[in-house]
């Protein structure tokens, strides 16, 4: 019995010290400098030359460095150096070579020249493929290089070396590969000088080629990229394109050692996801030190970061949030970033409130849990929330939803008056404040035009308001009754829905790929809208592939899509609409078809400006012209909510920086206190139930104790 009740009271002790009991992390990280958070999709690309979206972006913007980068707190956005000494200011050339002021018109630049000059010290990660020998070869590179070896870790020895100019150029090369099918190569060889010949060449190469063979870049030239020295290149681009700056800070351009790919073609290698599309080589503040994709990814603090500093200025109100208390110190903060895969929202949360995730977002699920909404609107943390110290972090996202038109189209198509008040009628009819709330949880701001707000020419307030489907009143937008869209209607020639030649009703045809309840309730609601105005609205579900095949032959009427920002400026999503883009007659992104002359004229003369407030008076115009001509129901700019402890420090939205790793900052101290607390095992039913039992078994022991004792008499 006193063995017994010693263990009671040491399993007492244990529950409160040490590790949480349900701590899914090892014993000996707890109290460590490592950031724990969650992805939901597995990365399909890793590599600089092929990846482009969100889920890629958390891991390749920590570890490829481009030339530029956003302003970590700045809003609106603004570029600075990340490996270069300075922003490159472009030099601006005729077709006969002469040189052109810095405000030539356009129509007259027939190059823009960007030269960037690398900063002194940046350095790869430590790498298998710069080990070399006494004699300068390379270490790892001959035809058994793979034999033995699954993973990174199995070849002993790593090096590393400086940055180039070269290395810049190389991965420029590399967007032209054909076996690497760059997202962004079609566009690009249209802007750098010589990089559609560059792919061309290389198409040949690649065919003569055995499958897999590397393809040596340098021995293929590239004319419009220019080697200056050592730390300096130049980039030519057909005609003024200011929005090429965006891109450079892109990991698209970041250095990509010849070494790198030279080792990873070696045979062997790719059976083994010994590829540049597996394992990065980056110069970043992170490199990626394990990949499990359906499991767990770590990014580990790269030893050979160059020098760079937490910003000291930011927004007005970034000093009263902390985000300028780290003002000038050595970045990174963090030693290690722990990805775990959570396919399912409610385990990711329940780890979030346990505190083993120190961000996450809020799924429809735990929206209730986490926030409230009131009367006006305004959303804050529920009381829950506030008493465990958790923070929300809100921003509009760079991106639009909407439904589009096709201009195509007999009955909703044209620039008519009949099928603008069409089109006009249908934005004033679908209520996008009331879908925010039932179906977006309230997180989202209704569209008044193509520009999401972040976007130079985006306007708050009444100046911005879309005046067909708004009225101001009392100092806000309100949607216009539906008695003004029925008026619209029966101006166009369909009083109360029905043609008023034929009597025929009026019937609007939506091609979707939805096919999940949630859909099927969207779908309802968006019936009963246009039945607000008398329009039938027939769905007609199709797959993805087939819905993109009748886009591209214009065999739909309406439709809906959506666009996040590749870049913040006003080009990016206004050449949506721009006629030069048309989807049926040039194959471009403007599905709607839309063609307005004045539109695209004065897209053609904004698109090249820099941000003057003669630029913001064209978007102006342009904004009212969409607004009029309605090929789109402008649908809503999506809120973006995230959810962090009060440990994770230097946190702040960014919808289009994407190396925001570096600059966050974890007090491990306080996290590992939480987690204590707040995982504290509950005990006392165990404790109980042992005493219960033991009662129940202790008659019966001191029983048969007896027994034994008059035995041994006798």
């Amino acid at each position: 019995m006193r063995k017994i009740c010693a263990s009671l009271v040491l399993l007492a002790c244990l529950s409160a010290c040490g590790q949480s009991w349900n701590d899914p992390y090892p014993a000996a990280d707890a109290g460590k400098n490592i950031l724990y958070t969650a992805f939901t999709e597995r990365p399909k690309h890793l590599d600089p030359a092929q990846s482009y979206s969100e889920d890629e972006l958390v891991f390749t913007g920590q570890i490829y460095e481009p030339p530029l980068q956003y302003h970590y707190l700045k809003r609106p956005y603004v570029l600075e150096p990340a490996t270069v000494e300075q922003v490159p200011v472009p030099r601006y050339f005729d077709a006969a070579g002469r040189e052109l002021a810095a405000d030539a018109p356009a129509e007259r630049i027939a190059e823009s020249v960007y030269e960037l000059k690398l900063q002194a010290g940046v350095r790869f990660q430590p790498h298998p493929a710069f080990v070399q020998t006494p004699d300068g070869r390379p270490l790892y590179l001959g035809k058994n290089a793979a034999e033995g070896r699954q993973t990174l870790a199995d070849f002993a020895q790593t090096a590393s070396r400086e940055v180039t100019a070269d290395d810049y150029i190389y991965q420029i090369k590399r967007l032209a590969h054909p076996r690497l099918h760059s997202p962004i190569f079609g566009m690009m060889a249209d802007k750098i000088v010589g990089l559609k010949e560059l792919g061309a060449s290389l198409a040949q190469a690649a065919k003569k080629a055995p499958a897999g063979e590397w393809l040596d870049l340098d021995q293929y030239p590239l004319s419009g990229v220019e080697k200056v020295d050592q730390r300096t290149w130049r980039i030519r681009i057909k005609g003024k394109y200011p929005q090429f700056l965006y891109w450079l800070a892109m990991p698209f351009f970041a250095p990509v050692p010849r070494e790198a790919e030279r080792f990873y073609a070696q045979p062997g290698m790719a059976e083994k996801n010994l590829t540049l599309d597996w394992w990065p080589v980056g110069s970043g503040p992170y490199m990626l030190s394990e990949n499990d994709p359906n499991r767990r990814m770590v990014l580990s603090r790269n030893p050979n970061f160059h020098a760079q500093h937490y910003p000291c200025d930011g927004e007005a109100a970034d000093r009263a949030a902390g985000l300028l208390a780290d003002c000038g110190k050595a970045l990174p903060f963090i030693e290690q970033a722990v990805f775990t895969r959570e396919k399912e929202a409610i385990p990711y949360w329940n780890k979030f409130l346990q505190g083993y995730y120190d961000a996450s977002g809020i799924s429809s699920d735990s929206f209730d849990q986490a926030v409230r909404v009131n009367v006006g609107g305004d959303v804050a943390l529920s009381d829950e929330m506030q008493a465990r110290g958790i923070r929300l972090l809100t921003t509009v996202k760079a991106s639009i939803f909407y439904m589009g038109f096709n201009m195509l189209d007999p009955v909703v198509g044209g620039l008519s008056e009949r099928s603008t008040r069409i089109r006009q009628a249908i934005s004033i009819a679908i209520d996008q404040e009331e879908y925010i709330s039932i179906f977006a949880n309230g997180r989202g701001i209704a569209a008044q035009g193509a520009l999401p707000p972040g976007i130079f020419g985006y306007e708050n307030g009444e100046a911005g308001i879309n005046r067909v489907v708004y009225d101001w009143i009392d100092g806000k937008p309100k949607r216009k009754a539906l008695e003004a869209a029925k008026k619209l209607l029966a101006e166009a020639g369909y009083p109360n829905g029905r043609d008023a030649r034929t009597g025929e009703p009026l019937v609007v045809y939506l091609d979707s790929t939805g096919g999940s309840g949630g859909d099927k309730s969207y779908l309802d609601w968006l019936t009963r809208q246009l039945a607000g105005i008398d329009i039938q609205l027939v769905v007609r579900g199709t797959d993805y592939n087939r819905f993109q095949d009748k886009l591209r032959k214009g065999n739909v009427q309406l439709y809906s899509l959506g666009w996040n920002a590749d870049y913040p400026d006003p080009e990016n999503f206004f050449f949506l609409l721009d006629g030069n883009e048309g989807k049926v007659a040039h194959g471009g992104e403007n599905a709607s078809n839309y063609a307005n002359p004045e539109f695209d004229r004065l897209f053609l003369r904004m698109k090249n400006m820099d941000n003057t407030p003669e630029r913001l008076a064209i978007v102006r115009q342009m904004n009212h012209i969409l607004q009029h001509d309605a090929p789109w129901v402008f649908g809503l700019h999506p809120k973006s909510y995230t959810l962090t402890h009060r440990w994770l420090k230097n946190r702040k939205p960014s919808e289009v920086g994407n190396n925001i790793l570096k600059y966050q900052r974890i007090d491990a101290v306080d996290r590992m206190a939480a987690r204590q607390a707040w995982n504290a095992p509950v005990v006392w039913p165990f404790v109980v139930g042992l005493v219960l039992l033991l009662s129940a078994l202790l008659p019966a022991l001191l029983a048969y104790r007896r027994r034994e004792r008059r035995a041994g008499l006798t």
